[in-house]
C-alpha cells in the first residue's frame, strides 16, 4: 500500500508560494531525487496547471531542470478537477468521490504518492488519507499568500527533522 505524502516549501510565517521563493541547487537536487522515487502524484487543478510547465522542453534548462522534467513526466499523475475537460500526458482526471479514488490509488500502488497543493491536502487530510506532512522551511517571511495548511491544522506528531540545505530544514510530521 502506498503512503500519501504532502510536502511543500514553506515560509517562516506559514505560506507557500513558488514564485516568491525557490529552492537553491542543493534542495532542487533533493527534489529531483524525491520526484524520481515517487509512485505518482495527486494534483488539484491549479497546481497541476502550474506544473504542466515541465511537460515542454526548454533549451535553456540546466541539467538539473532537465532531470526534474524527466522525472515529472515519467510519474503517473492524477488530477482532481471538476472543471478540466482533459489532462496532459501520463495524467488521469479524477472526478466524483475523491476519497474513494485516493483510497484506491493507495491500495493499488507501492511507495509514495505525493499530494500537490494545500487545498487538496486539506481535503485529503480531513478524510484521514495523508500519512505524512513534509514542511521544507525557508527563512523568508511573506506576510500573505496561500497557507501551507489551508484550514485548521490536523493534530500532528513530529517524526523527524533534517537540514537539507544551508538555510532549509525539512520537518516531517505524521498524524497524531
Amino acid at each position: 500500500m502506498a503512503k500519501l505524502v504532502f510536502g511543500m516549501n514553506q515560509s517562516l510565517d506559514g505560506y507557500v508560494d513558488h514564485e516568491a521563493f525557490a529552492p537553491g541547487p542543493d534542495l532542487f537536487r533533493h527534489f529531483i531525487g524525491e520526484a524520481q522515487a515517487l509512485a505518482g502524484s495527486v494534483y488539484g487543478r491549479r497546481m497541476y496547471e502550474v506544473m504542466r510547465y515541465w511537460d515542454d522542453d526548454d533549451p535553456e534548462w540546466t541539467e538539473a531542470e532537465q532531470a526534474f522534467a524527466a522525472a515529472w513526466r515519467r510519474q503517473p499523475k492524477w488530477v482532481v478537477s471538476s472543471t478540466l475537460a482533459s489532462v496532459g500526458p501520463n495524467a488521469t482526471l479524477l472526478r466524483g468521490d475523491i476519497g474513494a479514488a485516493v483510497r484506491a490509488l493507495k491500495a493499488g500502488h507501492d511507495g509514495e504518492i505525493d499530494v500537490a497543493g494545500p487545498v487538496l491536502a486539506h481535503s485529503l487530510g480531513g478524510l484521514g488519507l495523508i500519512d505524512e506532512y513534509r514542511i521544507y522551511l525557508h527563512p523568508v517571511v511573506l506576510g500573505q499568500g496561500r497557507p501551507y495548511f489551508a484550514g485548521p491544522r490536523p493534530p500532528l506528531r513530529l517524526k523527524s527533522s533534517e537540514r537539507l540545505a544551508e538555510d532549509v530544514v525539512r520537518l516531517v510530521y505524521v498524524p497524531a
